[in-house]
């Protein structure tokens, strides 16, 4: 019986117990913060963008080499037969305008030195018989046709003398002999020249070529599939195995309409700045290419993204204090900027500062 009595205690202490911590509970929720509202404080202390309409940009990533430029390059062909006897340069070696590249032993250069030193004398010699006879004609002792005769030889031999310091001045020669010399300023890009070796003036080979890097040219292999998409003007950076964190850009200025029947690609040429002279001839590099898709999207800055279970979604201003979470879609990215497929139209304000602060409390 003191058993039973025991039995119903313990039972009336454990609901009594029960009602307690149910009343507790329920005090506990009346009690709860009221739920995260926007204010208008709030929002004027945030960063608000509005979404705006933009063609769509495309990214192609192309492979391209370094080219000089053909407009700052020169090809030296040898004006004279003969044997090699120095060379001064080497391949890839810098040069200034006028420094003599090579020198050469020509029976050639001897003969225009000849011609030069003669036609000099014969053009002396004649002027002296044209003044003579100028002073006997008017004493009367000289005929009309012997000044004639005499003017006729003085011209020749100066059209002589002419023709020869014109050879002499292509071909420069000194002492040691007949002397290559570079036209311009800039770097060794080709060397076709050994010491010893026999030239012939109608090979058809050129013996250096200079090329000036100040601005290289970078040509890109387009394929088929994405010529549509390249236009004259689109934007291009461009990276090299080189130098991989140093980005150079330009502007595409030239599309060869040309498929290439052996590569099946058609080239674009861009020309860019190489200040220090960096790029090299035939550097391989890494083109990418920005150009317009012909698409109006509503645009966005990357910054107002936030991505939540593998959605994205901004957070969408409606009016002078509030605010809601806005799921959007997104059609394409390119670095910084969002062309938006769905979730969004141009003209609609979004926060673009605490949006994931915000977003964290309004979900709750």
């Amino acid at each position: 019986m003191s058993r039973k009595y025991q039995s119903s205690a313990l039972a009336l202490c454990f609901c009594a117990l029960l009602i307690s911590a149910c009343t507790s509970h329920k005090d506990d929720g009346e009690d709860k913060a009221p739920r995260f509202k926007v204010t208008d404080t709030l929002l004027k202390s945030l960063v608000t963008d509005t979404v705006s309409s933009g063609g769509a940009k495309s990214e192609i990533s192309l492979s391209g080499a370094i080219a000089p430029d053909e407009n700052k390059m020169v090809k030296i062909f040898p004006m004279v037969s003969g044997i090699v006897g120095d060379v001064n340069v080497l391949l890839g070696d810098f040069v200034k305008k006028g420094q003599t590249l090579a020198i050469m032993r020509s029976s050639e250069m001897a003969g225009f030195t000849k011609d030069y030193i003669s036609s000099q004398a014969d053009m002396k010699s004649f002027k002296r018989v044209l003044q003579s006879t100028q002073d006997l004609y008017k004493s009367g002792l000289a005929s009309g046709m012997d000044l004639q005769r005499a003017q006729a030889d003085y011209d020749k031999a100066a059209a002589e003398n002419k023709r020869s310091s014109a050879v002499m001045s292509i071909n420069t020669s000194s002492s040691k002999g007949y002397e290559l010399k570079s036209p311009i300023a800039g770097y060794v890009v080709e060397k076709n020249l050994t010491n010893n070796m026999q030239v012939r003036a109608d090979n058809s080979q050129n013996l250096f070529t200079i090329a000036d890097l100040s601005d290289v040219y970078v040509l890109a292999n387009i394929f088929e599939s994405d010529i549509s998409s390249v236009q004259v003007g689109d934007e291009v950076k461009i990276t090299t195995l080189s130098y991989p964190d140093k980005i150079f850009t330009g502007k595409i200025d030239k599309i060869y309409s040309m498929i290439d029947p052996d590569n099946k690609v058609m080239r674009a040429r861009v020309k860019i700045d190489n200040p220090g002279n960096l790029l090299k001839p035939q550097m391989f590099a890494k083109v990418l290419i920005k150009g317009l898709n012909g698409d109006q999207l509503p645009m966005i800055n990357s910054r107002s993204l936030i991505f939540d279970n593998d959605r994205y979604y901004v957070i969408q201003k409606t009016g002078p204090a509030a605010v809601h979470i806005q799921p959007i879609e997104i059609a394409k990215r390119t670095e910084d900027r969002v062309y938006i497929k769905s979730g969004l139209k141009a003209g609609d304000e979004i926060i673009s500062s605490r949006q994931l602060f915000i977003y964290e409390s309004l979900k709750d």
